[in-house]
């Protein structure tokens, strides 16, 4: 073979490995936007309004950011208002702040229990979730800790639809009441993307691996007092 044949050759085989690498990385962005969709369009049937909700066992608030001094976030804060608003019109009797507790200079819940406190929930009324570490773990722990078997899942419509989707997954009755009192500004846009590698991992977690979340432990119900999950 001529050397200007085998570089012919060389060329017809690279050009061949890189158009079986274009179609692999398509059918991969084809996989990811399809599961995204799904996740998607299942959370979307569950979502109502505040008035729709129907009766649950309790009010899970999925957590976000505290800023250093203690102060929520503009997204938490959100989600505690529209939790307190369900509360208040007796959707469900106790209600389960789910965080990250991990540190002891970082604590989302007893900061989310506190705004609900002031507000006039009973202290017996909230539960929290010190090891809700992820969306997946929040809603597992829900489950088989907090004994709950119906809920109504309150956070952003964008994170909304993929809780509902894991709870579903996981055997809850649940609904969701977005809480998006406002605009988030620009950042919205980097949630929304980081979201559909959130639903595609979530949707592997949920459906089909199902692992045990980080910490499980005794079950706590929530039909008891939610001082049993006080640590001040």
């Amino acid at each position: 073979m001529t050397a200007a044949a085998t570089g012919q050759a060389k060329k017809n085989k690279a050009g061949k490995v890189k158009y079986v690498l274009l179609a692999l990385s398509a059918l991969v962005a084809i996989g990811v936007m399809l599961v995204n969709w799904h996740v998607q369009r299942v959370g979307s049937r569950y979502i109502c309004d505040a008035g729709q909700a129907p009766q649950a066992d309790a009010i899970l608030v999925l957590g976000a950011y505290v800023l250093p001094d203690g102060t929520v976030s503009r997204m938490l804060n959100d989600r505690l208002q529209v939790g307190y608003e369900l509360y208040s019109r007796e959707k469900a009797p106790k209600i389960l702040v789910s965080g990250d507790h991990g540190r002891r200079e970082y604590d989302e819940v007893n900061t989310m229990k506190d705004y609900m406190k002031n507000r006039g929930a009973a202290t017996d009324d909230v539960f929290m979730d010190h090891a809700g570490f992820s969306t997946y773990e929040s809603i597992y722990r829900a489950r088989d800790i907090f004994q709950v078997k119906k809920v109504i899942i309150v956070t952003q419509r964008y994170h909304l639809m993929r809780a509902v989707f894991i709870a579903r997954e996981l055997g809850l009755e649940a609904w969701g009441v977005a809480s998006d009192l406002g605009d988030y500004g620009p950042v919205m846009y980097n949630y929304e993307l980081r979201e559909i590698a959130a639903r595609n991992k979530d949707f592997v977690q949920a459906a089909i691996i199902k692992p045990y979340p980080t910490f499980l432990g005794e079950a706590i119900p929530v039909s008891g007092s939610g001082r049993a999950t006080d640590d001040k």
